[in-house]
């Protein structure tokens, strides 16, 4: 019989992917973790029913989220991650040299071990105990709370706005972020897609803008998401994406590179309408 698993992207729309296996399931104490070995993506990591990552096209996310903020900073030293429990920010922070420590603070410690389990190509910083690197299992948000004048980037590789991922969409939240940055700090966070989450990304555009002096949305395409297209925002006190100086990688990437650093801010037009609230 055949398995398929589907996730909603809204009431009358689904992606669906053959099941050869499913790998892993489980109750943390946060929500529903799985993996599955799927026919198109390969294995999968799904959280509360949501695809969160693929072997398949893992590389594109991850490359965007961490090196288009680390390369639009000149010298990012201290990095923060928070959530990324897979562990690919957290691999693709510590290939940059100017990186001296990377913290990552994710809430839910049975995704980390899953993930280093079933899906190790992404989680390989986190099983070498990279020295770069160091883990906390703990909250974000507190963790923003607590910090100030501390790191020169952070990265919100969050999941979705539902369960524990809620409060890092948050006003609140994002000036805890403006607080924990350097004078010359910025941040990223994946912000969902431009075809499905219209109404949350013009809010998270209007609440970042309005803390930080330069605030940017970003996009790639990922197969695995909806839509095909996904966004990133930057909140950036001192740096622009758009006018920093293009750096070609010192190590091989699959997806990004110094050009797509500056046409992945070339956004359509219906996106300009949407961050502008027209």
């Amino acid at each position: 019989m055949d398995l398929w698993l589907t996730e909603w992207q809204t009431p009358d729309l689904g992606l669906k992917t053959r099941v050869k296996k499913t790998l892993f399931a489980g109750q943390s104490d946060f929500q529903k973790v799985s993996v599955v070995d799927s026919e198109q993506f390969g294995r999968m990591l799904t959280l509360d029913g949501v695809f969160q990552t693929s072997v398949f096209d893992e590389y594109i996310y991850h490359e965007m989220i961490a090196h288009v903020p680390l390369y639009t900073h000149p010298n990012p030293k201290r990095v923060l991650v928070i959530g990324g429990g897979d562990g690919g920010s957290v691999r693709e922070a510590v290939r940059h040299d100017s990186v001296e420590s990377v913290e990552m603070v994710e809430i839910d410690g049975m995704v980390v071990d899953v993930c280093k389990q079933y899906l190790p190509e992404i989680s390989a910083a986190l099983i070498q105990n990279h020295p770069k690197l160091t883990l906390k299992i703990g909250d974000g948000i507190a963790h923003m709370r607590d910090a100030e004048n501390r790191y020169d980037v952070i990265i919100v590789d969050c999941s979705d706005p539902i369960g524990p991922g809620e409060g890092l969409f948050t006003r609140g939240f994002f000036q805890d972020v403006h607080k924990a940055l350097k004078a010359d700090g910025l941040f990223v966070q994946q912000t969902e897609s431009p075809f499905y989450h219209q109404s949350l990304i013009r809010k998270l555009h209007h609440d970042i803008s309005g803390i930080f002096p330069i605030t940017r949305l970003y996009l790639a395409q990922i197969p695995l998401y909806p839509g095909g297209t996904h966004s990133f925002t930057i909140g950036s006190k001192q740096y622009d994406p758009m006018t920093a100086p293009s750096r070609k990688p010192l190590f091989d990437t699959r997806y990004y590179n110094e050009n797509i650093q500056k046409s992945a801010f070339v956004l359509p037009n219906m996106v300009r309408e949407l961050l502008s609230g027209r």
